[in-house]
This record gives C-alpha cells, sequence and structure tokens, in this order.
C-alpha cells in the first residue's frame, strides 16, 4: 500500500507504486498533456512509465521525502495524475507541478491537489519557497499557479519556450 499524503474532498494524493505504470501511460500518452512540459516522448510505453515511477519517483520519495505524487479520484479509485513536489537542484528550488489526462481538465483537480499539497508543505514539510514554472501561453497552467497564491517572479527562455516562473514563500518570516 502506497503512503497516503494527503486527501480533499474528492480526492486522496499518495506515493506512486509500480502498480500505477498502466495510469501514468494513460495520463501522460495524449500529445497535448505534453506540448508545454518538455517531456514528449518520455512516457511512450509500460516500461517507460515503470521507469519514470522507479527511477525518478521512487528514488525522490527515499531522497527528500516527497516527488510527485499520484493523484487519486475517490469516487472511481482511479489515478488520474499527478501533482506535489520536485527538488530542481538545477535551479536551487522545489518546483510544485501537476499533469493529468485531458478527460480530467477543467474539473479544478489540479488546483484542488495542489492546494491540498501546499498545506500539507506548510504543515509537515521545511520548504520555505516553492516555485511554479508554466510555458508564456499555457494560460490554464498559469491559472492554476495564480489561484494556489503564487506570484510572478520571473520570465525566461529554455529550449522553445518562453517561461514564466511564479513563486510562493511557505513561512513567515517570523518563522511560521
Amino acid at each position: 500500500m502506497s503512503r497516503i499524503i494527503t486527501e480533499t474532498e474528492r480526492l486522496i494524493i499518495r506515493e506512486f507504486n509500480l502498480n500505477d505504470a498502466a495510469a501514468v501511460l494513460h495520463f501522460n500518452a495524449p500529445e497535448e498533456v505534453n506540448r508545454y512540459t518538455g517531456d514528449a516522448g518520455m512516457c511512450e510505453s509500460l516500461q517507460d512509465a515503470i521507469a519514470i515511477i522507479r527511477d525518478i519517483w521512487l528514488v525522490e520519495y527515499d531522497k527528500f521525502g516527497y516527488g510527485r505524487w499520484a493523484v487519486v479520484l475517490k469516487e472511481t479509485g482511479k489515478v488520474i495524475g499527478f501533482c506535489g513536489f520536485k527538488n530542481e537542484s538545477r535551479i536551487g528550488a522545489v518546483d510544485i507541478g501537476y499533469r493529468f489526462h485531458p478527460e480530467h481538465w477543467g474539473k479544478g483537480y489540479a488546483t484542488e491537489s495542489n492546494m491540498a499539497c501546499v498545506e500539507y508543505a506548510r504543515q509537515e514539510m521545511e520548504l520555505d519557497r516553492v516555485v511554479g514554472d508554466a510555458a508564456a501561453e499555457n494560460r490554464a497552467s498559469i491559472n492554476v499557479l495564480l489561484k494556489l497564491g503564487m506570484s510572478f517572479d520571473k520570465q525566461y527562455r529554455e529550449d522553445q519556450f518562453t517561461v514564466n516562473r511564479y513563486q510562493m514563500f511557505l513561512k513567515s518570516a517570523g518563522g511560521n
């Protein structure tokens, strides 16, 4: 059984396990899911999905105590995407991210799951600052970051994208 991180009214947020590989492949498969991520082509088979879970997410749970977490729809018990944090050592920050199959877009799951992650981080994690990056033309993703209470930090170019970086400080200057 995977460790449950937190829950919302509609969602369970938990660690991924290898049994989730088919779901990971499913929510990564549509081309439009990875349009703005730079991850296109990274998850095209069940073996790719297993490798992502085993070699990235499970490793990050062990190393940092967090990573991208599975978002499970309580109504069906199915994994519909991911949410949560990633230690981005190349930028010296922790990134918040989300990815869902298009059939689950526009239902508030990205905002709901990541608000729960932010609250979890405030209560249970030693994070001071979280960033969120979104391609400047990805208005839906930017709207999620803004709904989480993040503020625009800067804009930069990466690969073929102009990227907006947003940030949020989780701890007040007074220590909590």
